[in-house]
């Protein structure tokens, strides 16, 4: 019995890292997303359609910094990146609030926000920690109609960003 219990707690011990290591990371890697006008991982999270597993972790939309979809290249949220679901569509004046709701506060280098993969509006935070909401007031010139609003946040101290999209109509 005693050599049964020290093989036990050897390949406890030895299986134990591997499955630390092997085993998906739960939502308190969370970091942030657009809540206002609804972004499309926000529309998931609410339940207003179908979306797989970003309704369970609308924050989790990370990537390489320099992306533009609305995944962050995630192959497990591919579904932000299809245009023909059928996404809320926003009613916004030219020059609208973008409310982003944070569960992580990383160093913040930029937020960018871009149309049509041209950038529209920056602002550069220099490092700093944001609270746990953060509002930019994103004019668009002279773009109107329907359109979908790329939104990134560049982390200062890593290589990585979070995306978000939202699909608007500029009156």
């Amino acid at each position: 019995m005693r050599g049964k219990k020290k093989l036990a707690v050897t390949l406890g011990a030895a299986i134990a890292p591997i499955l630390a290591v092997s085993l998906p990371s739960g939502s308190a890697s969370a970091h942030g997303y657009i809540n206002s006008p609804p972004s499309r991982q926000a529309q998931c999270a609410a339940g207003a359609l179908p979306c797989g597993p970003i309704k369970y972790e609308p924050q989790s939309v990370e990537g390489p910094k320099g992306l533009k979809s609305c995944s962050g290249g995630n192959a497990a949220f591919a579904e932000l990146d299809d245009d023909s679901k059928p996404w809320k569509v926003t009613p916004v004046s030219r020059t609208t609030s973008f409310n982003w709701r944070l569960t992580a506060r990383h160093a913040t280098s930029t937020w960018q926000y871009y149309v049509g993969g041209s950038k529209i509006a920056e602002f550069n935070d220099g490092g700093a920690r944001p609270g746990e909401t953060v509002t930019h007031q994103v004019n668009f010139g002279g773009l109107s109609g329907k359109q979908k609003v790329l939104a990134v946040w560049n982390v200062a101290d890593t290589s990585n960003a979070f995306y978000a999209c939202v699909d608007v109509n500029i009156s």
